[in-house]
């Protein structure tokens, strides 16, 4: 049944930032939910915000959201295109009004109004809901669906993308175990996770890595290298250490930001340094590898799509209600919604009191300390 909406007759959308798995399954579950039940007009903008800049947008009719549930990427094409200057570094987002505003800006208000917009839905994460949230300051509709493979976006529990990394993350460390145990060596996989660590971390367990290293913990490599040799002297002639990209060791931390580049110039990897590391501390053969982006590619799993459709749906709903300003989120096992200034230039960490690291900890994995 067509419900007339309240709301929205015809909004933008986009998707910003990195790709992920889950991008095309939350497009569909908006556009379908409203076509289908609230007669919406959609236009779908190119390569993120820097087709609302072009204003390079297109009708998206039924036959472009079909058929794309299992379809990796985004049909829409992603892009990092930041137009506000300083969106996602220093600037003070409570007081939007004290930059002054871009051309980039100006040409996406102004291509707002002249394609009639109602509301711009945008599908990406911290960056992406940091513009969104301004943008909105600036007098734009929007509404945002968090994507990320890392899980760091605060306001909900999950982002759509994070449970098809874990599988991808998981099943490379399971295939690490047979090369590691076949040569008694040390195996290093780095994951995705600058800031936060719960891929790593999630991964990690579900992958049985002997040492778990992620941002929020920095490492001590003797504590790792007592780790190690005690494995080694219990008859466990291999270990598995999965690594954060962001992992860094307690020197590293009190290192200003300088001084931390210069350090990791010559081994900009944080694998590659840990495994140096561990080979100086204990003498173990160790290699590392770096899984990169196939963390983020193919098709997104089961739970991805649920959820990406079920996001996709609550938003089709707030646009038919014009609840604007908003970013549809998982709590718990419901859908809901916070504002915009909830995710906008934050970082969702893992707490140090997390249960996934006392559950890591008690089935004898090393945090690093």
């Amino acid at each position: 049944m067509i419900i007339s909406p309240s709301g929205t007759k015809k909004f933008g959308i986009l998707t910003a930032g990195g790709d992920c798995p889950g991008l095309n399954a939350a497009i569909r579950g908006v556009c379908r939910a409203a076509y289908n039940r609230y007669n919406m007009k959609a236009l779908g903008f190119a390569y993120g915000f820097r087709g609302l800049v072009e204003g390079r947008a297109r009708v998206l009719n039924p036959e472009d959201f079909s058929g794309i549930l299992t379809q990796g990427g985004t049909i829409l094409g992603a892009g990092r295109e930041k137009p506000f200057r300083a969106a996602s570094a220093k600037m003070d987002i409570r007081r939007p009004d004290s930059e002054i505003e871009s051309d980039k800006v100006a040409a996406i208000k102004e291509n707002y109004a002249r394609l009639g917009l109602d509301c711009l839905v945008i599908l990406g994460g911290n960056g992406t809901h940091t513009t969104g949230y301004l943008l909105a300051q600036e007098g734009l509709n929007v509404l945002g669906l968090p994507k990320t493979i890392d899980n760091d976006i605060v306001g909900t529990d999950r982002a759509f993308g994070f449970s098809s990394a874990l599988a991808i993350a998981t099943e490379a460390i399971d295939r690490l175990h047979s090369t590691a145990q076949s040569h008694s060596r040390v195996m290093v996989i780095e994951l995705m996770g600058h800031k936060a660590g719960w891929l790593a971390l999630y991964a990690g367990v579900a992958g049985g890595g002997d040492v778990i290293l992620i941002p929020e913990i920095p490492y001590d490599i003797k504590a790792i290298g007592r780790h190690l040799e005690e494995r080694a002297g219990s008859g466990k002639s291999f270990s598995i250490v999965v690594v954060a990209e962001g992992a860094l060791s307690i020197e590293e931390k009190k290192m200003d930001k300088k001084e931390r580049k210069k350090y990791r110039a010559l081994i900009p990897s944080s694998a590659y340094r840990v495994a140096r590391e561990i080979e100086a501390e204990t003498g173990m053969e160790t290699r590392a590898t770096i899984l990169g982006y196939v963390q983020r590619g193919g098709i997104p799993s089961a739970s991805d799509r649920v959820l990406a459709t079920r996001l996709g749906a609550a938003a089709a709903g707030l646009l038919a209600r014009g609840e604007y300003g908003r970013m549809v989120t998982l709590s718990g096992s419901e859908i809901s919604s916070v504002d915009l200034s909830v995710p906008a230039n934050k970082v969702k960490n893992v707490p140090l009191d997390h249960q996934m690291i006392d559950t890591a900890v008690c089935v004898g994995t090393c945090m690093g300390i």
